[in-house]
């Protein structure tokens, strides 16, 4: 029998359309939307169905309208099948807060109002301490750590064995992109983004999101939800609220997270749209547990 783990995507995975084919033929979908639209104060739908792209990407939209995609196809899912009981669920940075608002940990006011201060805050410190990310494929874990110590970039996605996204100032990446070629790796590749997210640069934001944090309610997890700090479930409130704010200065520990899944029993991954990131960085992670990408109602019909 399959035991099912939800996935959650985060910044990076935006694409201009993302959720329409929910909107339209989900009334439930429709409503996550609208009361987005009034929470967020501004038309989030426009922005996920049209575009413009270069508006998309910003992080002070991009994590709202990933927040909202997600939940709203979830909403989606879970009318459609009202039994599914999952393992357990992970989501990839602002992903979190998503899996969080799933297992009924947050309710939607409140998750919009945080995945806004989230993405607010750490936009406003991208633009006063400028960062950059690089992704490095195919390098041990002994020649990163040679990368980083020369360069002063951090590890900042542990994603797969062999997928490490790193952290730092405009500079640092700069030499470590040159280092981890120097080094053999296959693929070094500066990501599009404007800070040094998951490092140290972030700490103001850290702080921003720390007092967001402190006026919402916080409930323990219908299911367990894997901490990208830990690689492991948080249920109390209190350790909820603190892992979120370590979460933006933090590495993500995504294979770790994942492993944990695996071996709580899930055999199929669902991935909420927009997907394709994360069921990729699963193959690479254990090609035994089946992954299911989930972009349009139509995808429902192919879940186990």
């Amino acid at each position: 029998m399959a035991q099912l783990a939800y996935l959650f995507p985060g910044q990076g995975a935006q694409a201009v359309g993302m959720g329409k084919g929910f909107y339209d033929r989900y009334e439930v979908s429709r409503a996550v939307y609208k009361r987005a639209n009034t929470r967020l104060g501004f038309d989030v739908t426009a922005l996920c169905f049209e575009g413009p792209p270069e508006e998309l990407t910003k992080t002070e939209k991009c994590q709202a309208a990933l927040f909202v995609t997600s939940t709203a196809a979830f909403a989606a899912f879970q009318e459609a099948a009202p039994s599914a009981k999952p393992v357990g669920a992970a989501g990839l940075s602002l992903g979190e807060l998503t899996a969080l608002a799933a297992a009924g940990a947050l309710e939607l006011a409140d998750a919009l109002y945080l995945v806004q201060a989230r993405g607010e805050a750490m936009a406003e410190c991208a633009a006063r301490h400028p960062g950059a990310m690089l992704a490095v494929v195919g390098l041990s874990g002994e020649a990163l750590e040679e990368v980083c110590r020369q360069s002063g970039a951090s590890g900042a996605n542990y994603n797969a064995p062999d997928q490490v996204v790193l952290s730092g100032t405009v500079e640092a990446i700069g030499q470590a992109e040159g280092l981890a070629k120097a080094q053999g790796a296959k693929r070094a590749v500066k990501l599009d983004v404007d800070g040094a997210f998951h490092s140290s640069l972030m700490e103001p934001a850290a702080a921003a999101f720390r007092q967001a944090l402190a006026k919402v309610d916080i409930r323990a997890p219908g299911f367990p939800v894997v901490s990208n700090v830990t690689g492991a479930p948080v249920q109390g409130p209190d350790a909820i609220r603190e892992l979120l704010v370590k979460q933006i200065t933090n590495p993500v520990l995504w294979e770790s997270s994942m492993r944990w899944l695996i071996q709580a029993g899930a055999t199929h991954c669902i991935e909420f749209p927009p997907a394709r990131v994360l069921t990729g960085l699963l193959r690479r992670i254990d090609p035994a547990v089946k992954g299911f990408t989930v972009d349009e109602p139509a995808d429902f019909d192919k879940l186990p």
